[in-house]
């Protein structure tokens, strides 16, 4: 099982309670950042390695944002 997998069973395990769901909204330009300040957020918080924070790309959950890095 990839390492991305693994972090979004953990998030839909964490988000079957409602005391742990957090929501947030990040408005910026196109490559202004906003992938890397939620990588460092989840870092942050413990959800994945701050080795990870800005390469994880968490956000990024479309297979061409990915390869492009947008």
């Amino acid at each position: 099982m990839g390492r991305r997998r693994k972090i979004v069973q953990e998030c839909e395990r964490l988000m079957d309670e409602p005391e742990n769901i957090r929501n947030i909204a990040i408005a910026a330009h196109i490559d202004h950042g906003k992938t890397t300040l939620t990588d460092n957020l989840l870092a942050g918080a413990g959800m994945i390695s701050e080795d990870l924070a800005g390469e994880q790309l968490a956000m990024d959950t479309e297979e061409d944002e990915q390869e492009r890095g947008i």
